[in-house]
């Protein structure tokens, strides 16, 4: 069965890399071929090719050009109308709004990738609800709750993000290389966020809990994370400049943007990413348990359904005080951070096993559209 994934393609986050593991595993095993068509070739679309994906570029699209509208939507019909695809994929409300119904057209099966939740006030929400989708797929619990503000009478399925395994634990010399490529000392408590230049990210929030632990030696934090485009840019610029005025910009490292988070969170000790608003899921902090690192965060969102007492700490939305506190607590206790961070590996595989999410979106897929008992087979495989 061949699958079409539609996407933007213009940044790099969370819904990326996802979509970069699917690529992946989805050429070892499974029945679905993966396939991409994206709009803007740009870094997505040059790691999809070096994971050999078929990738097919559709014209950059602004909406506030409606020629560059119909000039992709134009490309897609052609090229739908080429090859024999069994299902697209829209991966979020901008990517359904604009290619929903010419999948739909093509008479293949659409389903609606959610990757985040829903007001249906926005602009965008309200251009996709013209064409809603035979079938949603719901990054998480949080996120499904929401999609009737969009599509009312869709059927849907929560499907947690299949994440690839963190790699072999690092060496001590290993993790003492990549502390000094960031002049950081080999016995430092490193606490790292690995998040996109929002301020929803929280970043605000942990440097001024970092600043209530500027008597407390020994840590070290690391933002990674690079501005692309012009606001994340002053956003980045804005934060540099918080943590000179709070006194700790010789202990915060910001090392913009990487195509090494797995590394950089094998050399790290803690990680925090104690978000402003909610996060749909939270792909870091399932990349940061595989890693064996206990999180940090605030209860709001995906991070409620990923982060339990056994493996993480999670505190009140905009509680600064107890955020500061949950980290003075992991900087000074070595056992609390070891016994959290052991927790973190089966936690991540439970949620997120490779393996076992590409079988339930297979089952999802090949259940809308092969027929009544394969989708018996596909309600088996609800989250």
């Amino acid at each position: 069965m061949r699958l079409l994934h539609l996407h933007s393609g213009n940044l790099f986050g969370g819904v990326e890399t996802m979509l970069l593991t699917i690529a992946r595993e989805g050429r070892r095993t499974g029945r679905l071929a993966h396939e991409f068509a994206l709009a803007f070739d740009g870094r997505l679309a040059a790691e999809l090719r070096a994971a050999g994906a078929p990738v097919y570029h559709l014209g950059e699209v602004r909406a506030r050009n409606p020629m560059s509208v119909r000039r992709a939507r134009r490309h897609l019909a052609e090229f739908l109308a080429s090859r024999p695809y069994d299902a697209a994929i829209c991966h979020m409300a901008w990517a359904q709004a604009l290619f929903g119904a010419v999948a739909r057209r093509a008479g293949i099966a659409e389903i609606f990738w959610m990757h985040d939740a829903a007001a249906g006030r926005h602009w965008v929400e309200r251009w996709a609800a013209l064409s809603p989708p035979d079938f949603a797929i719901c990054n998480s619990r949080y996120t499904a709750a929401t999609l009737g503000q969009i599509f009312p009478r869709t059927p849907s399925q929560v499907l947690y993000y299949p994440v690839a395994p963190a790699p072999a634990r690092l060496s001590a010399a290993a993790r003492a290389a990549i502390r000094a490529e960031f002049k950081t000392p080999p016995d430092a408590i490193v606490i790292i966020q690995t998040s996109r230049m929002e301020p929803w990210k929280g970043h605000r929030m942990h440097l001024e809990a970092l600043a209530r632990l500027a008597d407390l030696p020994g840590w070290v934090c690391w933002q990674a994370g690079g501005g692309q485009r012009p606001r994340e840019r002053e956003y980045l610029t804005s934060l540099e400049r918080m943590a000179r005025e709070l006194g700790i910009g010789d202990r915060v490292r910001f090392l913009g943007q990487r195509t090494d988070v797995a590394r950089l969170l094998g050399a790290a000790d803690v990680h925090c990413q104690p978000n402003a608003g909610a996060e749909p899921f939270g792909i870091v902090f399932i990349e940061a348990l595989g890693a064996g690192l206990p999180v940090v965060s605030v209860a709001l969102g995906g991070a409620l359904e990923i982060i339990d007492e056994s493996c993480g700490i999670l505190v009140a939305p905009g509680a600064t005080a107890a955020l500061a506190e949950a980290l003075r607590r992991l900087i000074i206790d070595g056992a609390e951070r070891a016994r959290l961070g052991a927790a973190g590996p089966a936690r991540a595989a439970q949620l997120c096993d490779t393996a076992t999410q590409m079988a339930r979106l297979e089952a999802a897929i090949v259940g809308l559209t092969g027929g009544a008992d394969q989708a018996d087979r596909a309600g088996e495989a609800r989250v």
